[in-house]
């Protein structure tokens, strides 16, 4: 299985960096780990909900360009449906009925357009808090390895 975070922006902490790439050993066990970063607009002071809209579409646009066409979807949104461990768990078992590939996105700091949203098979949400979106890559991989994990029947969930 391939598992894919699609993500907008750079991570500029290293201790981010470092994370990932702790979980995305762990996920080796499972699947392949592929972090792709897209670059983000620059949002003006005080834009307008018109320059705020162009630029969720222009950031939509490069995400939708790296989607493939037999993937399974889940963008990661505040107005998506609150999953528990075990709904990414789900999420990732359902995947295995495409031809392996599941993709997960996450917007910039102004979310993501609704086209991306109506091109995922599944919207998801880990609450109502805001993260950080460098601090969002780490929470979703460590999610989806404890996903790994449930599904193996391990006792890291625990």
């Amino acid at each position: 299985m391939n598992v894919t975070i699609i993500c907008v922006g750079k991570i500029k902490e290293k201790f981010y960096t470092e994370a990932l790439r702790e979980y995305s050993k762990r996920i080796s066990r499972f699947a392949s780990l592929d972090i792709i970063e897209l670059p983000d607009e620059s949002i003006p002071q005080n834009a307008s909900e018109k320059q705020m809209e162009t630029i969720k579409r222009r950031e939509g646009e490069r995400i939708l360009s790296r989607l493939g066409q037999n993937s399974f979807t889940v963008s990661m949104c505040i107005e998506g449906k609150p999953a528990s461990s075990e709904d990414v768990a789900a999420a990732i078992s359902s995947a295995a009925m495409y031809p392996g590939n599941i993709v997960f996105i996450i917007g910039g700091s102004l979310g993501l357009s609704d086209e991306v949203k109506r091109r995922s098979d599944m919207r998801m949400s880990f609450g109502r808090i805001t993260l950080p979106h460098q601090l969002m890559r780490v929470v979703l991989a460590e999610q989806i390895y404890r996903g790994f994990m449930i599904n193996s029947g391990a006792s890291y969930h625990k």
